[in-house]
């Protein structure tokens, strides 16, 4: 008979001396393991008598209860101690300074959106937020835009599948929506601006499916055309910090604004190099008008009562006007090195005071 207490003591041994996770596995399997030697053991019994089986049956559980406890216990330790090695070796010293080329950077577009919206604060405006998906009513009727206009087709608007009713919610193609809703949820005078992503199927150079727009929304009994143009062109003059920059409306047509106007401002681009401000050039930089009596009526308004006006500027292009950014594709690229180019800090907050660039 096979001197079991040399066995277990054999195998206790090895179990100590094992030195990583892999090794004491290779330990257990050659003991316990199917063809392990305590498990050739323990079928050895099948040949034995009842009496020496029952003996040695007792003592063979013995010793492969304190195996698999030495086992246990040894991977305790061999975890324990690897888990404190990495610790050790991923530990990091975060009292130590940043590194410079970990620096973030304010995208241009929310750089302008702040500074944008830090003048018309200071104008008496507050910010006005609204869903990115819409529906007809808030896009499109209650903007006095007819059924028959393009703006409602498919290869314009981004439409979701049909509801129950055989409504479909939409991608707003504006934010002129949020000017519905506040002006269904508040009672006159308002004055906000709406800034914020649209969506149009639209994509190419100087287009992309989304974008950012601001609008601005005045209501109440006495504000006219005056008014509306007075709002832009200090707008104008304080965004591209030029001190007379020239602006001139076109007459136009919108939907929901009656007169409709085109705000242009004055540019040179003498040398090949483009200038804000005086000069013979014009530039677009976005639509204005007095609001549509209709468009008072959908929201609860009588035209007759009260009347104001309505603006709204692309971000981008404002953007690229003021920054000298030449492709419109670049704001959506997510180059590093564009974005360390064109971005700003973090703690380049614009304010009228401190000034919106620095």
């Amino acid at each position: 008979m096979i001197d079991l207490d040399q066995v277990r003591a054999e195998a206790q041994t090895s179990i100590a001396a094992a030195a990583s996770l892999e090794a004491l596995e290779a330990l257990r399997v050659s003991l316990l393991g199917k063809k392990g030697s305590i498990s050739l053991l323990m079928k050895s019994l099948g040949d034995m008598g009842p009496e020496e089986r029952k003996a040695a049956g007792q003592q063979l559980n013995l010793v492969k209860d304190a195996v698999a406890a030495a086992l246990d216990g040894r991977k305790a330790d061999l975890e324990r101690a690897a888990l404190e090695e990495r610790l050790a070796r991923e530990r990091i010293d975060v009292t130590l300074p940043a590194r410079p080329e970990a620096e973030g950077r304010i995208h241009p577009i929310a750089q302008v959106m702040d500074e944008m919206t830090a003048i018309f604060a200071q104008m008496g405006f507050s910010v006005a937020e609204g869903p990115d998906i819409e529906d007809d009513f808030h896009n499109f009727t209650a903007l006095n835009i007819p059924l028959e206009h393009p703006a409602r087709q498919m290869h314009d608007t981004f439409y979701f599948g049909a509801r129950d009713d055989g409504s479909r919610h939409l991608l707003r193609t504006h934010t002129s929506p949020v000017q519905i809703r506040t002006m269904l949820a508040s009672k006159p005078p308002i004055r906000i601006i709406a800034p914020g992503r649209t969506y149009r199927c639209d994509s190419d150079m100087t287009h992309t499916p989304m974008f950012h727009q601001i609008e601005g929304l005045v209501i109440d009994k006495a504000t006219h055309m005056g008014h509306l143009k007075g709002c832009l062109m200090e707008f104008v003059t304080t965004f591209f910090e030029v001190e007379e920059v020239p602006v001139r409306f076109r007459p136009s047509f919108f939907p929901f604004t009656e007169p409709s106007a085109e705000v242009d401002i004055g540019c040179s681009r003498q040398g090949g190099e483009l200038k804000i401000g005086k000069g013979s050039g014009w530039l677009e930089i976005g639509g204005s008008g007095m609001v549509h009596p209709n468009v008072l009526k959908a929201c609860g308004l009588d035209p007759d009562e009260y009347q104001g006006f309505a603006f709204g500027m692309g971000v981008e292009r404002m953007a690229m006007l003021k920054y000298g950014i030449p492709d419109l594709r670049t704001f959506f690229e997510s180059d590093l090195r564009w974005l360390k180019h064109y971005g700003f800090l973090p703690l380049d907050v614009p304010t009228l005071s401190g000034g919106l660039t620095r």
